[in-house]
């Protein structure tokens, strides 16, 4: 009798167990360094727009809205784009029909793809030079794009992973961690859920990815998106 068949896109058995502890181990560190050098890279070099944090935008939206002032186009532009984004991403999981190892490594390969663009494309037009214009609206919206990979990557091919981009959930659940391991049980919190893993790689990967990002626009300019490229590149071949 032949094997059951799960339906594309839908989350599948992954060959091991120990090959998804494996990546679940190592893999959302690197991408939430790769999430902090891309949102601080852009905050810096593309006209203070957040490309992890969606939040962010939409707190500078709503400000402008009710206080007025200057609006740049792509903090608006890239709310849209990140959920035009999101859909198609899982459209393409869907479509691809991959397990679970191969939708990681489809969705790690389309983030490296769209970082390597930005790379190029801000190499060439330099969009720090006018961060209001539209090279800079451009290179952000790409930016996004990558972030959304990952995002969606621990919904449908990684199901119930942490977040790389949300710290203030991580850091949530890192503080919770701590609390829950060095202190006694209490009557109080006896019917709570238990508190997730540690978090806290995952903050501190991504504050030193913004750190070193910082650093990087400061020294090399545009060069700066070299870096996470190259991360992007090295978290496919570590998958």
């Amino acid at each position: 009798m032949a094997a059951p068949t799960a339906k594309p896109g839908t989350a599948q058995p992954w060959p091991t167990s120990d090959e998804r502890s494996r990546l679940e181990a190592r893999l959302p560190t690197l991408l939430s360094v790769i999430a902090g050098m891309v949102d601080l890279t852009c905050f810096l070099s593309l006209g203070n727009v957040f490309t992890a944090h969606i939040t962010g935008n939409l707190v500078v939206i709503a400000a402008l809205a009710v206080r007025g002032g200057p609006v740049n186009l792509a903090q608006v532009l890239v709310i849209p784009v990140f959920v035009l984004a999101v859909a198609g991403a899982w459209l393409l999981s869907r479509a691809s029909g991959q397990r679970g190892p191969g939708l990681v490594r489809l969705l790690l390969l389309v983030q490296l793809v769209l970082l390597t663009s930005v790379l190029i494309f801000s190499v060439i037009t330099r969009p720090s030079a006018n961060p209001h214009g539209l090279t800079a609206g451009l290179a952000a919206v790409g930016a996004v794009c990558a972030i959304a990979c990952q995002y969606v990557l621990f919904h449908v091919a990684l199901p119930g992973g942490p977040s790389t981009g949300v710290m203030t959930n991580n850091l949530t659940n890192a503080t919770l961690f701590l609390l829950e391991r060095f202190s006694r049980p209490s009557p109080s919190t006896a019917g709570a859920a238990a508190a997730p893993g540690n978090a806290l790689p995952l903050v501190i990967g991504f504050f030193g990815g913004c750190v070193v990002a910082a650093a990087a626009v400061s020294l090399v300019g545009d060069w700066a998106w070299s870096l996470p490229a190259s991360l992007a590149a090295l978290a496919l071949v570590l998958r």
